[in-house]
């Protein structure tokens, strides 16, 4: 593998982040986390941090799960490290927030956990496959 696979996995990846990410938060659960977070809620999306963040988040689906699955060739580890990586990120953020923020929504806390495992599993999953059509 070289600079051109990595650079080809990571352009695949991310219109794949970005479209089951903004399908679950713009449609599936817009109504969920608008009633949760009304009063944390910004009037404006920034979208330069958003950006920034996801396109760094990306870089770790990819490294801590989408990686160690194709050197193992196993679909199973993608998914399994993706879902990790989820886990252990979202709950630092959503954990975080429950600790210093007045009235962080504990079921927002759960929710918001269980959706980055998926969501991290999904484009691990997705991403694996992505491996084995440019390799």
């Amino acid at each position: 593998m070289n600079a051109i696979f990595y650079l080809k996995l990571y352009i695949l990846t991310v219109p794949v982040f970005f479209l089951i990410d903004m399908l679950w938060l713009g449609l599936i659960a817009r109504g969920f986390y608008r009633e949760k977070l009304n009063a944390f809620l910004s009037p404006a999306v920034n979208w330069s941090a958003a950006i920034i963040f996801y396109l760094i988040f990306i870089v770790g689906i990819i490294f801590f799960a989408v990686l160690p699955g194709k050197a193992k060739d196993s679909l199973v580890i993608a998914a399994v490290y993706g879902a990790l990586f989820g886990f252990f990120t979202y709950t630092t953020y959503d954990l975080t927030n429950l600790a210093t923020l007045k009235n962080w929504p504990l079921s927002l806390v759960v929710v918001d956990i269980l959706w980055g495992m998926v969501l991290c599993s999904i484009v691990a999953s997705i991403s694996f496959f992505i491996t084995k059509e440019i390799s």
